[in-house]
């Protein structure tokens, strides 16, 4: 029998099982990739005399991908904007995510006039940052 041909089950089980806990372990072990540049914008408040106008920088939220920031402005008490002011935007991936994450959360705040909002699918860290970012915001804002 030529030596290529031999029939070796417990070798084709062991290298089918190491190949299979390599498939597994290898992209569970990649880092996130992180901005060392990112620097947090502090929290400020800002106001327009007479105008009832506020704008207000919550605190920075960290996440599993990046930081999160959001900046509130309120006339008479009410929510009018929200802006993000930092977002995760390390790699490409997390710039599509945003580009539809961020326009939603915005509207679900303003509409909720707080900062109970959902979360949208496939956002999951952003939105959580997010929400912390705004509660953060209309707190120092209730101050």
């Amino acid at each position: 029998m030529h030596p290529l041909r031999k029939n070796r089950p417990l070798r084709r089980t062991v290298l089918a099982c190491a190949a299979a806990v390599a498939a597994t372990v290898l992209p569970l072990s990649l880092k996130p990739h992180t901005n060392p540049g990112a620097t947090a914008v502090p929290p400020q408040r800002s106001s327009s005399a007479g105008s009832g106008s506020r704008t207000v920088t919550g605190d920075t939220a960290r996440t599993r991908w990046g930081p999160v920031q959001v900046r509130v402005t309120l006339k008479d008490g009410r929510l009018t904007d929200v802006a993000a002011v930092q977002q995760p935007s390390g790699n490409p991936r997390d710039q599509e995510i945003n580009a539809y994450a961020l326009p939603r959360l915005r509207a679900e705040a303003l509409a909720a006039q707080n900062a109970d909002i959902d979360t949208v699918s496939g956002a999951t860290y952003t939105s959580t940052g997010y929400r912390q970012s705004l509660q953060s915001a209309l707190d120092s804002a209730a101050r």
